[in-house]
């Protein structure tokens, strides 16, 4: 068993997926039924009581980011107002090593970098996990550089209405939104929970930009790094999490992508496994060795056919459940051109379409929560499940 792994409690008890339904779950260092009001989070000495999460989970995507440009301080703040549970984080790094909030390390789409003449030279071509990309790197900047930049919304034919926060929001640092975080929770009297990504995590180790150890100092600075800590860990490359879990014990989280793809790290070590491999029963056993749950594309869970529509539920829920791992999938949207075709309302592809349907039928699986753009919604359906 890896360090930072020993002596942790049954996983789906850890992360507050023992007993469905019940307002009194999440991290907790004994059964829900049973564990005391414990402290976890806060930072300089200051720690309010822990809140547990609830069952479904309603984690928000990029903070609320059907509604305001995604990784900003904004759409972070909406997420929590409107009352999601845990709010993620995704990281990359810049030229002087500070870990900045953004989905990826090209930053062409989601900010306004192109607008920047003094900028124009640093546009160039990278290979990112094999694949070609051509725009403006995070990589390419210092901290400061990044800071003349304002966010954009990353989609804006399909949410015209998230253009209007245009240029209102800087790109954050963690560091800054673990403040930021500390201070909501003092405010409110329980933390903030955050659900944090290393993203390409070989790439960047590659360019001497490795950001495990970035990450574990700043959880440890903001006292995050504890197995009863307000937050997750996670990643798509399975073994930046065995990293982190040498280095802190923070709860850690394996995301999967489709069943035929290969996680990156895999495929620079020559491993052969692809991500249908390691969704076997063999596969989440070693997930688990190092792992405390995992988040899988809903497809994973549910397939669908040449239609769009949901076909027969596979056994991952079930499976992972055997393994004592969490399931928190990826990613619940309200317009029709995201949801399953089952729940696709009129022909306009950027409308809301049944939402509350297709998170029904995800929550009916067994999932122990969901990531979502649209945290009002989610909190909605979940309420409306656990009532029935």
């Amino acid at each position: 068993m890896t360090q930072g792994a020993q002596n942790i409690p049954g996983r789906r008890t850890v992360l507050g997926a023992a007993v469905l339904g019940s307002a009194a779950l999440g991290l907790s260092a004994g059964t829900a039924g049973t564990a005391q009001a414990a402290q976890a989070g806060g930072h300089g000495g200051h720690r309010p009581p822990r809140r547990r999460l609830p069952v479904p989970t309603i984690v928000g995507h990029r903070g609320a980011s059907g509604y305001r440009p995604e990784h900003t301080l904004g759409s972070y703040q909406l997420a929590l107002d409107l009352g999601a549970h845990v709010i993620e984080q995704d990281l990359v790094p810049t030229k002087d090593g500070h870990l900045v909030c953004r989905h990826e390390n090209d930053i062409t789409g989601t900010t306004d970098v192109a607008d920047h003449p003094e900028f124009a030279g640093r546009r160039t071509t990278k290979s990112v996990d094999g694949v070609s990309l051509t725009g403006w790197f995070t990589e390419d900047f210092t901290l400061a550089e990044l800071k003349t930049l304002r966010a954009k919304e990353r989609i804006p034919q399909q949410r015209r209405n998230g253009t209007l926060y245009n240029g209102r929001w800087e790109i954050p640092t963690f560091e800054e939104v673990l403040r930021w975080a500390d201070e909501e929770g003092r405010r409110r009297g329980e933390p903030v929970w955050l659900y944090v990504e290393t993203k390409h995590p070989t790439y960047f180790r590659g360019i001497g930009l490795g950001l495990e150890e970035r990450l574990a100092k700043l959880l440890r600075r903001y006292g995050r790094d504890r197995r009863d800590s307000p937050l997750f860990l996670q990643s798509f490359e399975p073994t930046s999490m065995q990293r982190m879990a040498k280095l802190v014990s923070t709860p850690r989280v394996v995301l999967f992508d489709a069943a035929d793809t290969q996680p990156w790290d895999l495929k620079q070590a020559g491993d052969p496994r692809f991500v249908a491999d390691l969704i076997t029963p063999e596969g989440l056993k070693w997930i688990a060795s190092f792992a405390q749950g995992i988040g899988p594309w809903l497809d994973l869970i549910i397939p669908k056919d040449k239609d769009g529509k949901l076909g027969e539920p596979t056994t991952l829920v079930r499976d992972a459940h055997a393994k004592d791992l969490i399931l928190h999938p990826y990613t619940m949207r309200n317009e029709n051109s995201f949801l399953p075709a089952d729940f696709r309302v009129g022909t306009d592809p950027n409308a809301y379409g049944d939402a509350f349907g297709a998170f029904k039928v995800y929550f009916e699986q067994g999932i122990d929560g969901i990531f979502t753009d649209n945290p009002d919604t989610g909190l909605l359906a979940a309420a409306d499940f656990n009532k029935d």
